[in-house]
């Protein structure tokens, strides 16, 4: 399939098939932290990038059998990118809710929230989860690297706008980055920002996977502990913190062996489209695809590394696998 892609074990949404909207990256930002990889021409302009009928005819060919739908807990509409930047989001997500009985979520930047056309296409939608890297200017320039156009007054008007008349749940996502969006007064900003919003609840976050730039650095375990105390605090707002990436076997000690079996066509297939957009740990294949283990997965992936199919690169003492490029 070109369009969906999982299920996918989700630690924010649980098990979630994800609806990429997008065949190449589309986006309105170049986030120095992105595990898609570099914006290569930043784009602000809603389009029908991909066709509705075929991202459709998907959704209902997947849904065609009920068991495999009993098994997923959200449809995650997402896209390497900017989702919202599909002129046709809407219709997507009506189609959604009308063929599946379950929640739908969508993965947003936030920035195009200042249109009253995307507002309005959100609102088929269970669960928003939008991103507000940084309030202040310059932070989110250094960070977030935008089109021309964006402003981030602007667009904290646009996401107080929306949390105020979309009817379901909006978990907000923070990402910060070591020394450019973490000042005590970035997070001050933040704080003023979010106070302005109607939210259900915070998810902070900084560099765990490979990012674009080598430069964006995670913050210390202690560091975001202690701004998500923060936000707490002021807020009055459920912060959640994301698990130790330390699931996987260093990066030292990952062995390289030859496999005792094959992958099946189909399972390697559905895991190279899972990598393409988004660097995966064994343990997160083994999590959706059930294979026996992260040391098994290593086994098993090997040949696909040594054919030059995967890469396998080491971020934060942990081996993750994307797409040779």
């Amino acid at each position: 399939m070109d369009y969906i892609f999982g299920p996918v074990q989700s630690r924010r949404l649980g098990r979630s098939l994800g609806i990429d909207l997008f065949p190449k990256k589309i986006c309105n930002l170049d986030c120095v932290y992105c595990e898609v990889g570099p914006t290569v021409s930043p784009v602000n302009r809603r389009a029908a990038y991909s066709p509705v009928r075929l991202i459709c005819g998907e959704i209902d060919g997947w849904c065609a059998d009920p068991e495999r739908v009993a098994a997923v807990d959200v449809f995650t509409v997402t896209a390497k990118g900017e989702p919202t930047l599909h002129s046709g989001l809407g219709d997507i997500l009506r189609h959604l809710k009308d063929t599946v009985d379950k929640p739908v979520a969508v993965l947003t930047n936030g920035t195009t929230l200042t249109d009253e056309g995307v507002r309005q296409a959100l609102m088929a939608a269970d669960i928003v989860v939008p991103s507000l890297d940084a309030a202040r200017p310059e932070s989110f320039v250094r960070v977030d690297r935008p089109a021309e156009g964006l402003d981030p007054a602007a667009i904290i008007d646009g996401l107080a706008l929306f949390s105020r008349t979309f009817p379901g749940r909006i978990w907000l996502e923070i990402l910060l980055v070591r020394d450019m969006n973490d000042a005590p007064e970035d997070i001050a900003a933040l704080v003023t920002a979010l106070g302005r919003m109607r939210l259900d609840r915070i998810q902070l976050n900084t560099v765990v996977r490979p990012p674009a730039e080598a430069r964006a650095c995670p913050l210390s375990r202690e560091q975001l502990t202690a701004i998500a105390g923060q936000l707490h605090r002021e807020l009055g707002l459920p912060v959640d913190l994301p698990f130790a990436a330390a699931d996987t076997p260093a990066a030292e000690t990952v062995p390289v062996a030859a496999a005792d079996s094959a992958l099946p066509a189909a399972i390697r297939d559905d895991i190279l489209h899972m990598v393409q957009r988004r660097p995966c740990t064994a343990v997160d294949i083994d999590r959706t695809f059930h294979l026996g283990g992260p040391e098994k997965v290593v086994q098993l992936l090997d040949p696909l590394i040594r054919a030059g199919i995967l890469h396998r690169q080491a971020h934060g003492g942990t081996w993750y696998y994307q797409q040779a490029s």
